[in-house]
């Protein structure tokens, strides 16, 4: 519940909410205002984005760190102390700018602005907004679309967000913080255990082998004392006393056989155990692995979106870098609801988009016509038929020219792969 203070016209406290966003700068009320005046005053959004100091510090650590690469971060912080901070730590570094963000100085504008210059294309789409609705609106298609660091700080210092978006945006961003962290950790905490798992059945098949090791070599020492008993010659009177001795090395022998087969038999559960430890260790990395990589192809799909709107952002619609030997693209594949998405997307680019569905509505042979007529061809992995994925490559294959697979249908994975495509002209 927020308390306003009639005589000063301003937030006096928030309840259940540890951060407050600047009053408006409305001045002393009349007297006998009412309170439904007053409420209206403070519903009403403020003419001018709120600055990064004005902000409550409680909200500081989630901006800098959310908003903010550690490599700007960095410098932005030697820059405003002057001096190269490469021995400092990324926790060091940050805690260093959640410093400065409090800061109304010279050194809390330069964060302020490098802010602002990194997220200023999701910021003028923010900036449509006119009520705390239409942001949360906007706030949740961010989210969706994984456009978190941008439209976060578009959010947060939008001058219609209300405390109850602010609170709700710091949430988000608090949970997908644990969400991503706790996916991480769990990885690193399954490979760890199996890790050691693999290390103590190393350690127990090494002592199974020495304990085997020692039961042979006592078989072979009780067989050769056994052999040499028996070739030698004895006298009568030794007789008895030798086929007692006989006797008990042939316990001796038999005990140690079963001994043996017993150790041998253990050797190979522990073989066998072992063998699943190290299978389910390399299936652990490999999950690892594909995890970063999914993790990189999603970072270069944000990069790509971001540039796309920085660059519309600067120069109006204008398209990003396209394929200069690409002017037509056979698109195979994918939803019938994005294929419209995407073929605005290439008209106001310049590019002629040619769509084929993968055998779904469309012949299966369309495709040598529609390759023959197109530059280049690419299909998203995600939702297209092996048949028709097959077909593509064999006709690009043939007919020399480069195909690309889309990690998803999204707008992101076709900029990142157009973006590929102009960087490799000469095929995929």
């Amino acid at each position: 519940m927020i308390e306003f203070s009639r005589e000063e016209g301003r937030v006096s406290s928030v309840s259940a909410l540890p951060f407050d966003r600047p009053s408006h700068p409305a001045g002393r009320t009349a007297p006998g205002a009412s309170d439904a005046e007053l409420q209206a005053m403070f519903d009403a959004p403020a003419r001018k984005r709120t600055r990064l100091c004005e902000l409550s510090p409680t909200l500081h650590c989630s901006i800098v760190g959310t908003c903010l690469s550690t490599g700007e971060l960095r410098q932005i912080v030697s820059k405003s102390k002057g001096v190269e901070l490469d021995h400092l730590g990324d926790h060091e570094i940050h805690g260093e700018g959640v410093r400065l963000a409090a800061r109304s100085d010279g050194a809390g504008k330069l964060l302020q602005k490098a802010l602002d210059k990194r997220h200023q294309a999701a910021i003028n789409r923010f900036a449509k907004a006119q009520s705390a609705g239409e942001v949360a609106a906007l706030w949740d298609d961010a989210k969706r679309a994984g456009e978190i660091p941008a439209a976060y700080w578009a959010t947060i210092s939008h001058p219609a967000a209300n405390d109850a978006l602010v609170k709700a945006a710091f949430a988000d961003v608090h949970m997908l913080s644990h969400l991503v962290g706790a996916a991480n950790r769990a990885d690193i905490r399954r490979l760890t255990k199996l890790q050691a798992e693999n290390a103590a059945l190393e350690a127990k098949l090494q002592k199974c082998q020495a304990h085997l090791q020692a039961a042979e070599t006592r078989n072979r020492q009780a067989a050769a004392a056994l052999a040499s008993i028996l070739a030698s010659p004895a006298e009568p009177a030794q007789a008895v006393d030798r086929d007692e001795e006989v006797a008990a090395l042939r316990r001796l022998v038999g005990d140690l056989e079963a001994r043996l087969g017993t150790e041998a038999s253990r050797r190979q559960r522990l073989e066998e155990r072992d063998e699943q430890s190290r299978r389910r260790a390399a299936a652990a990395h490999e999950e690892h692995i594909a995890a970063e990589r999914r993790e990189a192809a999603l970072a270069k799909e944000l990069a790509a979106l971001e540039a796309h709107l920085d660059t519309r952002d600067a120069v109006g619609d204008e398209a990003p870098r396209l394929p200069a030997n690409v002017a037509t693209l056979l698109y195979v594949g994918g939803r019938p609801t994005q294929i419209h998405r995407l073929r605005d997307f290439a008209d106001r680019a310049g590019l002629a988009l040619l769509h084929h569905d993968g055998g779904v509505e469309d012949r299966p042979g369309l495709l040598p016509g529609l390759v023959s007529r197109a530059d280049a061809a690419c299909f998203p992995v995600d939702c297209v038929s092996h048949d028709a994925v097959a077909a593509v490559k064999r006709l690009c294959r043939q007919a020399a020219k480069p195909y690309l697979a889309l990690r998803s249908v999204g707008l992101g994975s076709f900029l990142a792969g157009l973006a590929k495509l102009a960087d490799a002209p000469g095929g995929v």
